[in-house]
């Protein structure tokens, strides 16, 4: 059983902590939040995140990174995308030669555009860095449902070590080495979800949510080549697997978000109803951004950002791909 500290006791965090301690590891969660950290001590619960799951009992907690991340095997990253680089750099003087980064956010660096692995290279250029990826909801991680993700390194060896330390009978974990693809697959998908999201709040049908998901998986898939992923990546788990949880779910904290803005609620408020990160939002402007530099045609994008912006409403954006120039299928 390896040492892991886990940084970062948002929904996603608390659930990989208990299901690696339910495992026998020595797992330790961590936030800079000294009050939540009491808080879990007091409810053995994280109530605001992940209600409902009770945290294993060799579980522990702390707010001093020494105690959590001194001689740790593995460091679990789970903070928002937004907070990686300054997560990180706290987190650099605990590692070692021994030391594997597992980074769970799904995002990219703004206003820089790097993805989350670039930006831990920048910061320390020897270094053990996995991403783990996939249709993962929290709320059923944490109730030891069945799920199933992959972990993708520059490194293999690193990889294939994190599938050990990770896998359960309810916790399959595959490897892949398209690192690139697997970032970009977990990141993009969440404009997507916006966008069923929105289409749910509209009213529209299983009919164009259907749409929505096989066309959107087309052009990620293309903005994803352009920066260096493989294409089939994105037929895997990162991305149609996570695709569809996160366009169908009402786990899902993008669809939710997106449900409220179809419903006329604007995009500021519907984050603030939701309640907790949404990463779509960011994540469309920076996909927005590189693909109007590189000139890639990503017409939903364009119009859930377009949307997000105030441009046009919810259901402008219908009827501008709608009434898009004809096109063949395999084309574009």
């Amino acid at each position: 059983m390896e040492k892991i500290g886990v940084v970062g006791a948002g929904s996603f965090g608390t659930a990989l902590a208990v299901m690696l301690a339910k495992k026998g590891h020595d797992v330790t969660l961590t936030s800079h939040r000294a009050e939540q950290i009491e808080e879990l001590k007091r409810d053995r619960e994280n109530k605001h995140y992940l209600p409902g799951v009770k945290l294993e009992e060799n579980l522990k907690l702390t707010a001093d990174y020494d105690e959590a991340l001194d001689g740790t095997d593995v460091m679990l990253l789970a903070a928002p995308s937004s907070q990686f680089r300054t997560v990180f750099e706290h987190t650099v003087p605990y590692i070692t030669d021994k030391t594997v980064i597992v980074n769970v956010a799904k995002g990219v660096e703004k206003p820089t555009l790097l993805r989350l692995s670039e930006v831990a290279h920048i910061l320390r250029r020897d270094l053990k860095y996995v991403t783990l990826s996939g249709p993962s909801h929290a709320e059923e991680v944490g109730r030891f449902l069945p799920t199933t993700v992959v972990v993708s390194s520059e490194d293999m060896s690193a990889a294939e070590y994190i599938q050990d330390v990770f896998m359960t009978d309810r916790f399959r974990v595959y490897t892949n080495d398209d690192l690139c693809g697997v970032e970009m697959g977990g990141a993009l998908k969440n404009i997507i979800a916006l966008g069923a999201g929105i289409s749910d709040g509209i009213g529209y049908g299983d009919n164009a949510k259907a749409a929505l998901m096989t066309r959107g998986i087309a052009e990620i898939t293309r903005l994803g080549v352009a920066v260096g992923a493989k294409p089939e990546t994105f037929s895997g788990l990162t991305g149609y697997g996570d695709m569809i949880v996160t366009c169908t779910s009402m786990h899902s904290r993008n669809r939710r978000c997106g449900m409220l803005i179809g419903e006329g609620v604007p995009p500021a408020e519907a984050v603030r109803q939701v309640g907790q990160v949404v990463e779509g939002i960011d994540i469309t402007e920076a996909a927005y951004t590189v693909a109007r530099r590189r000139r890639i045609d990503m017409p939903i994008t364009e119009c859930i950002y377009q949307c997000l912006q105030g441009e046009i409403t919810a259901a402008e954006t219908v009827g501008r791909l709608m009434n898009r120039d004809k096109k063949s299928e395999m084309g574009q």
